[in-house]
């Protein structure tokens, strides 16, 4: 009996395919309700493109149900050096998590700059950096990189927040 065949099938999987198989089926619901809005310039109109995906995404959950009911699994990470058997380090998922949400409070009253240098500079104390001058000055750039990034390169405003005027 070989290895594959004597092996536990990974029944978490199923969930996997039951997620794709449910956001198919809303992406062509979502898709049906939408308005024929044909013109010259677009004669097939906006339903077409999202009906495929979701299709698509239901060939996908069948093919990966009917793959995982096989036996098929996928192959182990060979590029980590992680120990699955270690506990999951709360401390930091709390910290990053906390960065997260100072930055959803913060962007609206101080602007993006201002919550994205927090954002930045908590994510990095949080994954363990205790270079705090470096990491602030790292953090300023990416946030103001990101902002101008946003509203030249992409024509998104991100809020400004209490620099409006100087950015």
């Amino acid at each position: 009996m070989s290895l594959a065949a004597t092996r536990r099938p990974d029944r978490a999987q199923y969930g996997v395919c039951g997620f794709l198989a449910v956001v198919g089926a809303l992406v062509i619901v979502d898709a049906a309700r939408l308005q024929h809005i044909a013109n010259s310039n677009d004669p097939i109109g906006p339903k077409p493109v999202p009906i495929v995906l979701g299709v698509l995404l239901l060939v996908v959950a069948a093919l990966y149900a009917v793959d995982v009911a096989r036996g098929g699994t996928g192959a182990a990470e060979e590029g980590e050096d992680v120990d699955v058997t270690s506990p999951v380090d709360w401390r930091t998922v709390l910290l990053l998590i906390a960065a997260f949400v100072v930055n959803l409070v913060l962007i609206e009253p101080l602007g993006w700059v201002i919550s994205g240098t927090v954002l930045f500079w908590g994510s990095a104390f949080a994954l363990g950096s205790r270079h705090h001058i470096r990491n602030l000055v790292i953090a300023v750039a990416l946030a103001l990189i990101t902002f101008y990034a946003f509203a030249i390169g992409l024509g998104v405003n991100l809020p400004a927040g209490v620099l409006q005027g100087i950015l």
